[in-house]
Parts: C-alpha cells; structure tokens; sequence
C-alpha cells in the first residue's frame, strides 16, 4: 500500500456515536477526557424523539420537513415541533461541544446516518417507506449532502482550530442492496438497489460534505468495496462479524482505513469492561490475520466500541471508552 495521510493521529481511538443518559454537558466532558485524540459528538437517543438517529439526521435535510406519525419519522408538508426538536438540540449539542473543546485542534467526528438507511427508515406521506420511490430517494439523497455540508461548516465555525471527520451511519446498507428490506405490511420486501445506483448516490453525499468521511455500518456482508469507491476514507464495523478476511483484507491494501469495533457494547457475562489488553488483542489478532505490518496498524486503524453505547450504563460506557483509548496507545508503542 503507499503512503497515505490519515484524518486522525496514530494509536487513535474515538466512539460511534451514542452515549446513555440525557446530559449532554456531561456526555461531552466523557468524551473530551477518554477520548482526546479523536472526540466525536455524543448522541444522547434517551432524550427522546429528535435525538434519535433518524431524527437527528432528519432535522439536517433541506428543504425536506419531517414528523413523527404513529412513532415513525415521514416526510411532512411542512416544518412542525417535531422538526424544531430535533434541530434545537443538535444545536445544543453544538454549542456544547463549542464551549467544552473551544481550543482544541485536532480531528473531531460527527455523525449522522446515511442515504439508505435514511430511506429504508422515513415513511412517504402517502405511507410506505422512501425506498419504495427511486426518485424520491434520489431527493432525499440531494437534501441530505447539502444538509451535511452546512452541518459540517458549521461545526467549523465552532472549533476553528479542529478537523471535521463525517461518519455515515448505513446500518440497512447490506439489506437495501440485496433487496432484504421489508414493505410496510410484512408480507414483501422491497427491490433490491444496483450497486452503481448505490455507489453514485453515497459519492454525493460524501463528495457534498466536503471533509473525510467514513461509512460505520455494523451488519455483516459490509460492501467494502462500494464504499471506498465511493469515496469514503475508511469503515467502521464490527470485528465479531467478520466472517471473510479477503474482501477486507483488499480494502485495507487499496488504501481503506479501518475503525475496529473491539469491544462489547453491553457487559459479558463476567460483569466487567474488557481491559486495554484484550481490546488490543483482538484487533492485533486480526491485523495479523490479514497479513499486514504491525507497523502499519496503528497508523491506519482506530481502536472502537462494538457499536453505539446507549443501552449500557453510564459506569460501562466510560470504562469501554477508556479501554479502546489505552489499547489504541498499546497499538502504537510497538
């Protein structure tokens, strides 16, 4: 592989995203201390409606309302409560993370989800979901980079001396192509996207945001090779769903960083946080098992959680951050 300039340091480790409880000053303070290298911006989905992803990422869209029906986001006629939510605390959140990191000058992420998983979420007015339309989901594409790249700018307005990393959330990826998303009633699923739609459609959005950008999608059957045509920078996905080495081993050759997910989002049974060393192990393990240098593992990786953090507690969840940060350091002292 040639030299290539990550957008983070080596031995680095961040979060994915979320976070439990509803205290964003506290989950920033979390963050910027087990995490200093490579913050991101907490998501605190407890808060209720308009912290969830979707919401989240539905008060980004521009020119394109959404609101909560029977439990679920749509699209709306027009901008209501719903959609005020979920911008006021993004903003919040923003203003948060401008007043906690206001000197600090390296790389932090942001994330939101991405196009398909957007599409396989939000309901039509009409009824049925988004995906059922080509056409739609090539406007909700459209509103989605523009939306990105103003969330983007304006979290450099707030951390002048920061780099902005973009991660994509495409948790329903692997199903949307495949054709293994479910139809309102149960009953169908709806028609499987091409590849090249797929692969045009994600370059929109990255190439729109303007900032690397990686694709965090924790299913098995990652298409790694869609997304880093795409344009993305690297992936984030779960260790313990890798079942075949080589398509991840020819991405990470060609050039792809990796965000390895390493340890347990929940408690095992033992009751305990994984220590740095097991963390650092198992990402080692597989390094070894692809192939690769050791020195190039630190440089080219970043040491994560399994996934979101939400559901744990918030004792777990400092303990599991701070785990991935010391196995990070583990991984560049060798």
């Amino acid at each position: 592989m040639t030299d290539h300039a990550w957008p983070w340091p080596a031995g680095a480790a961040t979060g994915i995203g979320s976070l439990p409880g509803t205290d964003i000053a506290e989950a920033q303070r979390i963050v910027l201390g087990e995490l200093p290298a490579f913050p991101h911006l907490p998501e605190l989905p407890a808060r209720g409606p308009g912290a969830d992803l979707i919401g989240r990422t539905g008060g980004l869209l521009v020119d394109l309302p959404v609101e909560l029906y029977a439990g679920r986001w749509r699209i709306a006629p027009r901008p209501g409560r719903d959609l005020r939510r979920a911008r006021d605390l993004l903003e919040r959140d923003l203003d948060q993370l401008a007043e906690q990191a206001e000197e600090y000058a390296g790389p932090v992420k942001v994330q939101a989800a991405g196009p398909f998983t957007l599409a396989a979420a939000l309901e039509l007015p009409i009824g049925g979901k988004l995906l059922r339309d080509p056409g739609a989901v090539r406007d909700l594409t459209g509103s989605l980079a523009e939306g990105l790249r103003g969330h983007v700018e304006a979290v450099r307005r707030r951390l002048p001396r920061a780099s902005v990393v973009l991660q994509l959330d495409e948790p329903s990826l692997p199903a949307v192509l495949v054709g293994r998303v479910p139809t309102e009633s149960g009953f169908g699923t709806h028609r499987a996207v091409e590849t090249e739609v797929a692969r045009t459609l994600l370059r929109t959005v990255i190439d729109a945001a303007g900032t690397p950008t990686v694709v965090h999608c924790c299913a098995p059957d990652v298409p790694l090779e869609l997304i880093r045509t795409a344009g993305a920078v690297g992936v984030a996905l779960d260790l313990g769903l890798v079942t075949d080495l080589d398509p991840l081993g020819e991405a990470i050759d060609a050039g792809l960083g990796l965000l390895a997910a390493a340890a347990p989002t929940l408690p095992p049974s033992a009751g305990r946080a994984p220590t740095s060393a097991e963390v650092a192990d198992r990402v080692r393990q597989l390094w070894d098992r692809l192939g690769f240098p050791r020195r190039q593992l630190a440089e080219q990786v970043v040491v994560t959680p399994a996934c979101g953090l939400a559901g744990a507690t918030p004792q777990y969840a400092r303990a599991v951050l701070a785990a991935c940060r010391d196995a990070g350091r583990r991984l560049s002292e060798e």
